[in-house]
This record gives structure tokens, C-alpha cells and sequence, in this order.
């Protein structure tokens, strides 16, 4: 996807970037979120902690994934098959930054029950028992309710609702057998990814609304179920972030109501969004990895907590 401005052409996820980025010197702020990173790791190595973050070789994921790594947890990446070399690529790099130990790549398809528990099993013989589970994995396609074929709709609440159940039930049960974490540490934390879909209907994206909407209600849930165990359950709600996944839906959008490339997402930015930019991972991340991950996230349960820029209003 590219913006047209004059004589220069971006794509979104690069312009995203410079509509976030402050004014700082270019090298100095991200070499001191490395140094605090890997200082921050080091505190926490003695409370060991360790999350799973599903659909994390690329996008939202990946930036959670980075964030907690920079928090102090041991992360395992998740992808399936297809992005296994993305998924690898960003456990070699946590490695090589914190040190061994910090994460592992193991391939699994979230919409299978024994894929989610073999992977959580794994992940607890490598980097040690489970303290957070993020189910970030989702998909998006577009189509009028109409058009929409049986096989779209099952696809998208297999992959954005079924997906999380299995990953919120097996994570639970998990965290259940292995008792109260130990003093000092975060927590038991279970996050899903929900969307601004779940507040705000969007044409031509009925059945993604409808399974954004079941994470949602299912956290609510989850957390009256969890709270006697000492788990907290929240879900997140991105808005239009610059990922490969808006860059579908714009693509897409823009051929159904004859836009170019990029004017569907700059329409939602300029008509809907009150900050004026198109949000990056990173936002998403520091919310997720670094509040509802962490300590000061305490009291705070049953939530979905919407970073969208000014979109929805809860």
C-alpha cells in the first residue's frame, strides 16, 4: 500500500512510523530502550517469568513479543508453519540481545485444541512454568455479509474466536496445576486480541466484527470464572494499525468502492481517528507487554482495553 504525497510515495507501515516517531536525536532513543531492555531483563531474571504470544512472527505480535522480552520474560514465538521462519528469526534475535534462554519458536495452529496444548506444554519444558498467555493470532478478509461464503466465516471465527478459547482454556488449566506463582513474580495473566470491531460495525466486515466481538465477551467471562484462581483475563483493541493485515483491507476496500491504494485507511484516519495517525504495533505493545503483562495491571480484569488513537470511546 503507498501514499501519494507530492513527488513521494510510502507505504503505510513506513509512514505510521513517522507520524509516531518524536523528535529525537535518530540513534539515541532506540539504543536506550536496548540498554533499558536488557537492564530490565536482568532485574527480573531472579522472578523468572514466561509468556506464550501466538501469531508473533510479524505485526502486533512480534512487537509483544519484543516488548515483553525488554520486560524481563522468557517469550515463546508462535506462528504456523507458513511464517516458521519469521518465528525463528525473532527467537534467534531474543537470544542474541537478552541472552539464551529468553525465547523459543515453536510452530502451532491455534484453531487446533491439541496443537494449543502440546505448544503450551513445550513452552513450559523449555523456558520454564507458564506466568502470561497472549492470544494474539488473528485473521481478517473482506466481503459484503452476502457474498461471504460459509468457508469465510468459519475460517475467521476458527482462527479469531475458536483460537483464543483454546488458548485461554489451556493456558488456565496450566496455570491452575501449578499453583499459586511464586512471591515476587507479576501474576497470571491471559490476553486476547480483540478489535475496535468489537465496539464499531465496519461494512464489508461482518464476520470479522461478529468474531471480534465473541473475544470480547468471552474474556468477561473468563475473568469472573479465573478470578478465584488469581488469573487476570483482558483483551486488547487495536485500531488501524500499519501492519500487512490493514494493508489487505485497504487493498481490498479500495477495489470494492473504487479508492487507490492507501486512500481507504488515510479515509478512516482522517474521518475517525481524534490523533491523526495511523497507529503502529509498537502502541499496541507498550499496553499489552507493558501494563496488562505486568505488575501494575493487578486489580484490573475482565477489560478490553481499546488503543485506537480516539476511534471508539468506552
Amino acid at each position: 500500500m503507498e501514499f501519494h504525497y507530492s513527488r513521494m510515495r510510502l507505504p503505510l507501515s513506513m509512514l505510521a512510523r513517522r507520524w509516531a516517531q518524536p523528535v529525537v536525536q535518530p540513534m539515541v532513543q532506540p539504543m536506550a530502550r536496548r540498554c533499558i531492555g536488557i537492564e530490565t531483563a536482568k532485574r527480573n531474571s531472579r522472578q523468572k517469568r514466561t509468556a506464550i504470544v501466538t501469531g508473533s512472527s510479524r505485526g502486533i505480535g512480534e512487537a509483544i513479543a519484543r516488548r515483553l522480552a525488554a520486560e524481563g520474560y522468557a517469550v515463546t514465538i508462535n506462528d504456523i508453519a507458513a511464517n516458521k521462519a519469521g518465528a525463528v528469526r525473532l527467537a534467534a534475535e531474543l537470544n542474541e540481545t537478552y541472552g539464551d534462554g529468553t525465547s523459543t519458536g515453536i510452530i502451532a495452529d491455534v484453531t487446533s485444541a491439541l496443537e494449543v496444548k502440546s505448544m503450551i506444554e513445550e513452552s513450559v519444558k523449555q523456558l520454564g512454568p507458564l506466568t502470561a498467555m497472549v492470544a494474539n493470532a488473528g485473521i481478517a478478509s473482506v466481503g459484503a455479509a452476502l457474498d461471504l461464503s460459509d468457508e469465510d466465516v468459519a475460517q475467521t471465527m476458527n482462527v479469531n474466536f475458536t483460537g483464543v478459547w483454546n488458548c485461554y482454556t489451556h493456558a488456565a488449566r496450566q496455570m491452575i496445576t501449578q499453583g499459586p506463582v511464586s512471591e515476587g513474580s507479576t501474576g497470571y495473566k491471559i490476553l486476547g486480541a480483540s478489535s475496535i470491531a468489537a465496539y464499531k460495525p465496519f461494512p464489508l466486515l461482518a464476520h470479522y466484527c461478529a468474531s471480534k466481538g465473541a473475544v470480547r465477551s468471552l474474556t468477561q467471562v473468563f475473568a469472573i470464572e479465573m478470578a478465584q484462581h488469581k488469573i487476570n483475563v483482558n483483551c486488547y483493541a487495536p485500531g488501524i494499525v500499519g501492519t500487512s493485515m490493514w494493508d489487505r483491507i485497504d487493498e481490498t476496500l479500495g477495489k470494492m468502492q473504487g479508492r487507490q491504494k492507501g486512500e481507504t485507511v488515510q479515509k478512516f484516519v482522517t474521518e475517525l481517528t481524534a490523533m491523526g495517525r495511523v497507529s503502529v504495533p509498537e502502541d499496541v505493545a507498550k499496553v499489552v507487554g507493558g501494563f496488562l503483562c505486568g505488575p501494575d495491571s493487578e486489580f484490573v480484569t475482565g477489560q478490553n482495553i481499546v488503543v485506537d488513537g480516539g476511534i471508539v470511546f468506552s
